[in-house]
């Protein structure tokens, strides 16, 4: 009975937190991006970027990731960087899942057809217990939170901000 009540628990905070998320992406997205799962993307083959500022990149970021940052994010530097594949499967990734829709958005407007935001960005992922790498390339805890307000949505993990 015990075993069953703390799995209830479990369950209903996970969709709470995932309700709760649902509504800051709301909130701050105009929803013209597709998302994609933590889930999936763990699965999927991908070209995946990181629209998140260098300093966050330099905590840590998903394996493979280019950064295109957000701030001064260029499209133009960024489309010689994708593939030439014009429906090859991008995934943009931030903190949450705001700055990446933005940047997804201005990729589809130059005719990429498969691009996607991906739920709940790193710390989606990192709270799903996925691997972070630093630059070096190693395993981390840490990732960076982008500030002190936005961190209370990483629950997993070690929080970094300045």
């Amino acid at each position: 009975m015990k075993k069953i009540l703390i799995l209830f628990l479990l369950i209903t905070s996970t969709l709470s937190a995932q309700k709760k998320l649902d509504k800051l992406l709301n909130k701050f997205n105009k929803n013209n991006v597709p998302y994609i799962s933590v889930d999936t993307l763990a699965t999927t083959k991908t070209f995946l970027l990181d629209a998140r500022e260098p300093k966050e990149y330099k905590v840590s970021h998903l394996e493979n990731a280019i950064l295109v940052g957000f701030d001064h994010f260029n499209i133009k530097e960024t489309i010689d960087k994708l593939p030439e594949n014009r429906d090859a499967k991008i995934v943009v990734y931030c903190s949450v899942g705001v700055r990446s829709e933005i940047i997804a958005h201005q990729i589809i407007e130059k005719g990429y057809t498969n691009v996607y935001n991906l739920f709940g960005g790193i710390f989606e992922w990192k709270n799903n217990g996925f691997q972070v790498i630093d630059t070096l390339g190693n395993p981390t805890e840490k990732v960076h939170t982008y500030n002190k307000e936005w961190s209370k949505w990483l629950t997993k993990g070690e929080k970094v901000h300045e």
